[in-house]
């Protein structure tokens, strides 16, 4: 006899999955109701780079699909009823519509369902620089003074309105926002960890830096959010950007330095190695690609985007007084190398410098570029670091290093961090950094220091007096000594010597 009984329990459990609008709608109706990545992943339970996935054409799936669904039809409804109060506003003695934002108005955009103004709270159909608000001052001051006189007593003597701090200023012809205060993520995430913790700063600091990569991407959505460009968190790679194998490594050249002077004067020489505060943090501001990379060929830079590039590079003929900025390769040829590395050869072939001949460009995967994509997030870690070394802070200062050094490491191919892959700006970030260095040690060569080693991202060791040319010290545009030791012989002392021969 033949049992049915587990095909009926599975069909009977079986369901259609919750259907999801386009992804670009999904983006307009988080947007239309004025709300940041951030704030609908907290309420997903998601990271918030993973609902710029959804918007940017991922689905979802399971119990987070249905959460989202339910999100979107809200959103949806919500918008609809907006819209039908706005339509109905004329009738009930509201302000008339207003007219269309005229020639110049660039950042005037006409919203597809009414919204509160962020002014007089009252339905407006535009948004300002994304802040919905009525274009007409005197329709924007009717409708406050109509709701302020509704709320007020009769006995409550006129004023005139003023907008509230953080609230968009109208003024003909341009929008000024008043500053508000940014939420302290890093101040709140380190009070709640030390009051979690007993003070204990130790354990304080141990469970920050365990979370510190959803906290940066946290910190990222949130520096990013009124930013000009979206961060796309998943977009499609070149071949050259994949790894082979799991323990493999693609085919960008990083350019890492690793050199040593191969020889120094004769003598007794004290050598100091300093250490580059921050490297990873500075070298958040490169430029960086901000859609899907796109192939090209022919030897032409724009410097107007950036991204990996097949060169054949210029021969380096100082190899005894200075590293070669394109690291240390020992393969001859082509090779691909990012952005900054580039950038740098191309600097030192011009007229300024004459230190080498140009790079031969073959080929090249770029997008439209910025160098500003990063800069609040990274302004934000900076000036956390600078309050925390100013009041002592341990526990912050390794949080905030943590941050930024684990954000950089797992933006590739991580099974830390899957709310943001771009191994292109992994690639292109550490470079910089490495651009960094090399231009510290060629500062120093110019001052007439001698270069005796160049290592990774932080290390650079000078014989001389090296106060002349850095700042000692522990802010990013500082250094540190890291070690102080002598190379050579010291020259024999002659009385020393008369003495032996006695």
């Amino acid at each position: 006899m033949v049992h049915y009984d587990a095909i009926d329990a599975l069909v009977a459990g079986a369901r259609q999955e919750a259907e999801l609008p386009p992804p670009e709608r999904r983006r307009q109706l988080r947007e239309a109701l004025g709300l940041s990545r951030a704030q609908v992943a907290r309420a997903l339970g998601v990271g918030p780079s993973t609902v710029g996935g959804w918007e940017g054409g991922r689905d979802p799936s399971g119990e987070a699909r249905d959460k989202y669904a339910y999100f979107l039809n809200s959103a949806r409804e919500k918008l609809a009823a907006l819209e039908a109060t706005a339509q109905a506003a004329p009738e009930d003695g509201q302000p008339t519509p207003e007219s269309e934002p005229g020639p110049g108005a660039d950042d005037v955009e006409v919203l597809h369902a009414a919204q509160p103004c962020v002014l007089c709270g009252q339905p407006a159909r535009h948004q300002v620089a994304g802040f919905p608000q009525h274009l007409d001052p005197a329709a924007c001051t009717a409708a406050t003074a109509s709701a302020a006189s509704a709320r007020a007593p009769e006995s409550a003597p006129a004023r005139a309105l003023e907008p509230e701090r953080g609230q968009v200023r109208l003024r003909p012809g341009r929008r000024v926002q008043a500053a508000a205060p940014a939420p302290d993520l890093i101040g709140d995430a380190v009070a709640t960890a030390l009051s979690q913790h007993g003070g204990d700063t130790e354990a304080a600091t141990a469970a920050l830096v365990k979370r510190a990569i959803p906290d940066a991407m946290l910190l990222l959505d949130v520096a990013r959010k009124g930013g000009r460009y979206d961060v796309v968190a998943h977009p499609w790679l070149p071949d050259i950007l994949r790894k082979p194998t799991a323990r493999g490594s693609d085919q960008v050249w990083e350019a890492r330095p690793k050199w040593t002077r191969p020889d120094l004067p004769a003598g007794h020489h004290q050598v100091t190695s300093l250490d580059i505060n921050g490297a990873y943090l500075s070298a958040l501001k490169t430029h960086l690609p901000i859609g899907q990379l796109e192939h090209s060929t022919g030897d032409v830079h724009d410097r107007r985007r950036a991204g990996v590039h097949l060169i054949t590079p210029p021969v380096w003929e100082h190899e005894d007084v200075l590293p070669n900025p394109l690291g240390s390769r020992e393969e001859p040829g082509p090779l691909w190398v990012t952005e900054p590395t580039l950038r740098l050869l191309l600097r030192l072939s011009g007229p300024k410098y004459q230190l080498c001949d140009q790079p031969q460009i073959h080929e090249s995967f770029t997008s439209g570029a910025t160098e500003n994509l990063l800069e609040k997030f990274r302004l934000t870690l900076k000036e956390a670091r600078d309050r925390a070394l100013a009041e002592g802070d341990g526990v912050t200062l390794e949080y905030v290093k943590a941050m930024y050094a684990k954000f950089v490491s797992t933006m590739g191919e991580s099974n830390y961090n899957r709310e943001l892959y771009r191994p292109d700006w992994m690639h292109l970030i550490r470079s910089q950094a490495f651009a960094n260095l090399w231009l510290k040690a060629h500062k120093a060569h110019e001052a007439g220091l001698m270069v005796v080693s160049v290592q990774g991202t932080d290390e650079l060791h000078v014989i001389g007096d090296w106060h002349r040319v850095f700042t000692e010290g522990r802010a990013v545009t500082e250094v540190k000594v890291k070690d102080v030791y002598s190379l050579g012989q010291a020259p024999a002392d002659p009385a020393a010597a008369g003495e032996a021969s006695d």
